[in-house]
């Protein structure tokens, strides 16, 4: 007997290169390169399977033997995206339970879980996260936020079995002039949180105030201004990652018990 679905049916919004900053981050992560076929899960693709062959595509240029299962609550979603599959890419009708299929009979190493939680209640957000959590293989990753229609603002949470490791931010750096917009785009967990007295918004609103001061900085690149805010960031005590390439391309990682 089939189980009904865990979760209820999303707008399905979707664009080509949306998903782009986060499956770079996504490439980076130790396990896609670890395990000889790793399985990715992409839960929540939407009206059609777009973003998920892109990330298929983009990881197995680190990967050649990476597999992809894309799983949509909605029916006919799944019906369209099939006559997408190959023998390295399914799409099966489910929820965060995640099915196993007869496919891919192998533990999963990273589940994307890209603006589903932004519409359901702050509430349901633990609970969803321990059904994900319960199907990740040794060493296996989630990876769940938001980011806008066009891709230039992404936040996302990463996990592993044991609850939430990191948070981070992603930016389109040209035209940006107030990082802590973003807040519009925090994961479901975090979007409540972005009010006086809570780390999130502390952050955030320090985050700012560093952009701003190192805005002579602009004259040379926006990048440079984004990599001496960063800085700023560790001076001022927040546990920034180091990753001095990925601050160039807009992206910064803090951990989770520090904005949480």
């Amino acid at each position: 007997m089939l189980r009904k679905p865990v979760g209820v049916i999303t707008r399905g919004t979707t664009n080509p290169n949306r998903l782009r900053r986060v499956d770079r981050f996504i490439c980076n992560q130790a396990i896609l390169r670890q395990i000889d076929q790793p399985l990715i899960v992409d839960l929540g693709f939407g009206a059609n399977p777009t973003t998920s062959i892109e990330l298929l595509e983009r990881v197995k240029r680190i990967n050649p033997k990476a597999q992809l299962l894309g799983v949509e609550i909605d029916p006919e979603r799944v019906a369209r995206a099939k006559t997408f599959e190959t023998e390295d890419l399914r799409f099966e009708l489910g929820g965060f339970e995640i099915p196993e299929t007869a496919t891919f009979q192998k533990p999963i190493s990273l589940i994307r879980a890209m603006n589903v939680l932004r519409q359901y209640d702050q509430s349901e957000v633990a609970a969803s996260w321990s059904l994900m959590q319960k199907r990740l293989g040794p060493g296996g990753l989630i990876v769940e936020g938001t980011c806008d229609e066009i891709g230039r603002l992404s936040s996302w949470i990463t996990l592993d079995k044991d609850g939430p490791q990191s948070l981070t931010l992603s930016f389109r750096l040209l035209g940006l002039s107030q990082p802590a917009k973003i807040a519009e785009r925090l994961p479901k967990v975090l979007i409540h949180r972005n009010t006086n007295g809570n780390a999130i918004h502390d952050f955030l609103e320090q985050l700012d105030k560093i952009w701003q001061t190192n805005s002579a900085l602009s004259v040379f690149s926006p990048a440079q201004r984004f990599t001496a805010s960063c800085q700023g960031l560790i001076q001022a005590g927040w546990p920034i990652a180091r990753e001095p390439k990925r601050w160039r391309l807009g992206e910064l990682t803090v951990a989770w018990e520090a904005v949480c």
